[in-house]
């Protein structure tokens, strides 16, 4: 799935870095939600172990939200650089335009996965779980934060080996 993920990110923005620190970011993200459930599981929840099926469905959940995301906001930012805006200033307008669409949809789905947090059904509520703590993750910190970041401190050459910035 990340190998398809990735060749459709390297088609998309005619590029190799970015799609590698694109589903870096989405590996982090489940990886993180992962242990911020098992936390929530072991404390609140009391659950001894995850159900075999449980991180193979959760993946599958959070690599398609969390590629969705980088999308919408990567995309956006490809574009401006390609209307003349360099890299930062296209990170900021991508930003301004997609992150409030991003947010509301991130929360929205948090919130319909969290349903599946109260059934009786030990592998729903677990899925459930770990996909709506990972959205959230997604939401409010990897796109709006950590994307962001790391197309500002590659800067150019996060678009290598195409070059979307004109120059002068």
């Amino acid at each position: 799935m990340l190998t398809i993920v990735f060749v459709v990110l390297v088609v998309l923005l005619r590029a190799l870095v970015a799609p590698v620190l694109l589903v870096a970011t989405v590996i982090a993200s489940y990886f993180a939600a992962l242990g911020a459930s098992w936390i929530l599981f072991r404390t609140v929840y009391d659950f001894p172990a995850l159900d075999t099926n449980v991180p193979l469905l959760s993946f599958l959940f959070l690599v398609a939200l969390g590629v969705d995301y980088n999308i919408f906001l990567i995309a956006r930012t490809r574009e401006d650089t390609v209307a003349g805006h360099d890299t930062r200033r296209a990170v900021l307008r991508a930003l301004a335009s997609t992150g409030g669409v991003i947010t509301s949809a991130g929360i929205l789905l948090a919130a319909v996965f969290a349903v599946l947090g109260v059934l009786p059904l030990i592998t729903l509520t677990q899925i459930g779980v770990i996909v709506g703590i990972g959205v959230l993750l997604d939401t409010l910190l990897v796109r709006t934060v950590l994307v962001p970041s790391l197309v500002l401190l590659a800067g150019r050459r996060f678009w290598w080996p195409g070059r979307p910035e004109r120059t002068p």
